[in-house]
């Protein structure tokens, strides 16, 4: 009966631990990405927009935040959600893929058309924003914080910052960005042209394909 009774508690013993690690696993996955969370930054406003403190954008409108040890962390600009209006779908390069600066490193799907995005740096993927993945209206409602998308490591990080758009440059490089937009807008659609203020939202809406094709090319270099 002891033999008995102790071989009970052996697998009593072994079964609450068996079910306790399963319990713990959903969030020990969760907590195995570093980047998985990013600390929300410091927003300032010049010339009518939002400009997050520390970041850096490249001209296609992709922007990236240097987060230390060579690791960027990186995303979409605000003028650039509010030119799409809407985005129905992200593709992010693989993990462990080398990108290069200036180089295809997503793909946005909206309404049927898809657009590809350049990497603001060169590096490998270590990590993708899989919440964005399944709901890509986070990049739209929050571009510079829970709508980022990936992390690249990027040895030659300092270098690849240099060929950003950086600091007190950055708002009048956008205003100039949106007085472009508005004028190949005007020019495809008088009707459409706005007085040079920033968009509103989905400024592809109302314009025909090819107009749709110039200020994709405009805007995002692609």
């Amino acid at each position: 009966m002891s033999i008995l009774f102790v071989l009970l508690t052996f697998l009593v013993v072994i079964s609450i631990t068996y079910m306790m690690r399963r319990e713990e696993q959903p969030g020990e996955a969760r907590a195995a990405d570093p980047w998985a969370r990013m600390v929300a930054p410091s927003i300032s406003r010049e010339l009518g927009f939002e400009i997050p403190k520390d970041f850096c954008f490249h001209p296609g409108h992709t922007w990236v935040r240097d987060e230390g040890r060579q690791n960027g962390r990186i995303g979409m600009d605000a003028l650039a959600t509010k030119i799409l209006g809407k985005i129905d779908r992200i593709e992010v390069a693989g993990l462990n893929r080398w990108v290069r600066q200036g180089q295809k490193l997503m793909t946005i799907t909206r309404e049927g058309q898809t657009i590809d995005l350049l990497s603001p740096v060169e590096g490998v993927i270590t990590s993708v924003n899989h919440e964005v993945v399944k709901d890509p209206s986070l990049v739209l409602s929050d571009p510079y914080n829970k709508g980022w998308v990936c992390v690249v490591k990027s040895p030659e990080m300092t270098t690849n910052l240099k060929n950003l758009v950086r600091g007190p440059l950055i708002g009048p490089w956008l205003h100039n960005s949106v007085q472009r937009m508005n004028n190949l807008r005007m020019t495809a659609n008088p009707a459409m042209a706005q007085d040079g203020g920033i968009p509103t939202g989905d400024m592809l809406s109302g314009l025909d394909n090819e107009a749709q094709r110039k200020l994709i090319q405009e805007v995002f270099l692609t």
